[in-house]
């Protein structure tokens, strides 16, 4: 009944017998070894609309499989779309992957992909549209950052947890054995930043790898590199252990019971353990770490380290000149119980409990109360600095004046730049002064002494060039350093800010004169805004 032409066209002999109806051509070829072929409805309906002298009538079309492959906008990937065949030719593997070499796919490609596409044939019905990914890009994987690995407890880690003897004093001896290094000891090994894994796209493109962050392993006083391992880092004398960025020191430890009128003040090259108490009057000075175990009553205590009192610290106001007579001055952080009447500088302050009537001053943090959300008291004396100041309750019921200044640095930020544009002033002048010098070299007949004068101005005219440059380094970083410091300036309460609070933060001021719910008082377009917490 239907015959193959060449074309690929399936015919039906139509001049002697004429089918009755279209849906019988249809059965019929449903019937036939043509169901799979395309069926020509046009063609069809057109012999039955309009008379033909056609002997012959077109009423299927056989189509071989088609594969067109596209790559993604970001050419990570190569999309196979396969036009199934219509009783024509199945997709051959490898006439698939030479459509894949015609996209120029030269990376990412797995067979299994292809197979797995290929394989549709079978499942799906002729003449569908079926999709599957046939190649995957790879995106770079960027390296990882050095990473210093502490070997040894360090006095501030075992200050976290101090071992009581059963009478509440503290074992020394157990201290000194869990806190203490001998020479050779390895302190911190460093795992080098690796360079990460380059990225390809399906086109073969390279996508470049960043490279970890790497850091330099430092070795403080009492340590070294490793002559025999570059990437461990060593003590070279019996001592305590502790950090400092990105490396450690190890320091002699000085212990005592008492620091009393009997002892003397100490002063001391390491770090100093006092067991129980400081007394009235006495100074104690470390270049390391003060660690007090029990109280500090009117003394002073200087240290290039950290401070960490276990009790309290209690002061009084001088009757003379109005000063306190307890006071505290670190390098690194001070951590205390709780005071009063005191003075205390560090980088970082932390209270425990409650704070009263102290001047406090701290280069990044000072937080009262422990947790995540502290809820310490404040109140009475004043805050000369800190970037952010985090408490529960600051303030008192009273309505009790007290100040609180945050990012008071940036005044000395704002004159260095005053100075660093006096400076550059200066410099341009000198410029100045340099090309005017320079154009009248001209007038100079003595070829030779007209080249030295040129090289002379040249070179000068270089060093000033140079420190110009320099000086607008510094400009931008003091920029920099001044929008970081207002932008993380921040009062955190988290349970009620009280009357009678004078806050600057730079040059803006507020004065409280109701009581505030949980709040961050910060500074917003250059105005000091109290922004209510939501729980």
């Amino acid at each position: 009944m239907f015959k193959l032409a060449q074309n690929g066209n399936v015919l039906l002999d139509v001049g002697e017998h004429v089918p009755p109806s279209a849906a019988f051509i249809i059965e019929a070829l449903e019937k036939s070894t043509f169901c799979d072929c395309k069926i020509e409805h046009d063609s069809i309906n057109d012999f039955f609309k309009n008379e033909s002298a056609d002997k012959t009538l077109v009423v299927a079309s056989k189509h071989n499989a088609v594969l067109n492959v596209t790559i993604s906008d970001d050419k990570m990937l190569a999309i196979g779309e396969l036009t199934l065949a219509q009783g024509g030719k199945l997709l051959s593997l490898e006439e698939a992957k030479k459509q894949l070499i015609k996209a120029g796919i030269v990376r990412g490609y797995k067979q299994v992909f292809l197979e797995q596409l290929l394989q549709k044939q079978f499942d799906n019905e002729a003449g569908s549209l079926v999709k599957g990914i046939l190649a995957k890009g790879r995106l770079p994987s960027d390296g990882l950052a050095t990473k210093l690995i502490t070997t040894v407890e360090t006095l501030k880690d075992r200050l976290k947890a101090p071992k009581l003897k059963e009478d509440g004093s503290v074992d020394m001896r157990d201290f000194g054995k869990l806190a203490s290094v001998e020479p050779g000891s390895v302190l911190i090994r460093q795992q080098p930043a690796t360079p990460g894994k380059e990225g390809f796209t399906v086109l073969g493109d390279i996508l470049p790898a960043k490279a970890g962050d790497s850091k330099q392993l430092v070795a403080g006083e009492g340590t070294e590199i490793s002559k025999v391992n570059p990437l461990e880092l060593v003590s070279t004398i019996a001592g305590v252990p502790v950090e400092i960025n990105n490396g450690m020191r190890v320091d002699d430890i000085f212990t005592i019971s008492d620091v009393t009128v009997k002892s003397g003040h100490i002063d001391f090259e390491g770090s100093v353990i006092v067991t129980r108490n400081i007394e009235p009057g006495m100074k104690v000075s470390a270049k390391g770490d003060i660690t007090i175990f029990g109280t500090v009553e009117s003394g002073e205590l200087t240290a290039g380290g950290n401070i960490t009192v276990k009790q309290a610290i209690i002061g009084h106001q001088k009757a003379d000149d109005k000063t306190l007579s307890c006071k505290l001055i670190a390098q690194g952080d001070i951590h205390v119980s709780h005071s009063q009447y005191c003075y205390l500088e560090a980088h970082n302050i932390f209270i425990d409990r409650q704070t009263s009537h102290c001047v406090m001053k701290a280069k990044r943090l000072l937080q009262v109360g422990q947790s995540d959300a502290p809820k310490g008291k404040i109140f009475g004396g004043e805050i000369l600095d800190a970037t952010t100041l985090i408490a529960g309750e600051i303030g008192n019921e009273s309505g009790a004046k007290m100040t609180i200044n945050l990012a008071a640095s940036g005044a000395e930020i704002t004159a260095d730049t005053d100075n660093c544009f006096k400076d550059l002033a200066k410099t341009d002048e000198q410029l100045d002064t340099l090309q005017a010098a320079l154009e009248k070299t001209d007038l100079v007949k003595d070829a030779e002494k007209k080249k030295l004068l040129i090289t002379k101005i040249g070179a000068t005219q270089q060093h000033y060039c140079q420190q110009a440059e320099q000086l607008e380094k510094r400009l931008s970083a003091l920029d920099h350093d001044l929008h970081d410091l207002l932008s993380d300036a921040n009062l955190a309460v988290n349970s009620v800010l009280h009357s009678g609070v004078e806050i600057h933060i730079f040059d803006k001021v507020l004065k409280t004169t109701r009581n505030y719910p949980p709040c961050n008082v910060k500074l917003i377009n250059n105005k000091i805004e109290v922004e209510f917490k939501t729980h």
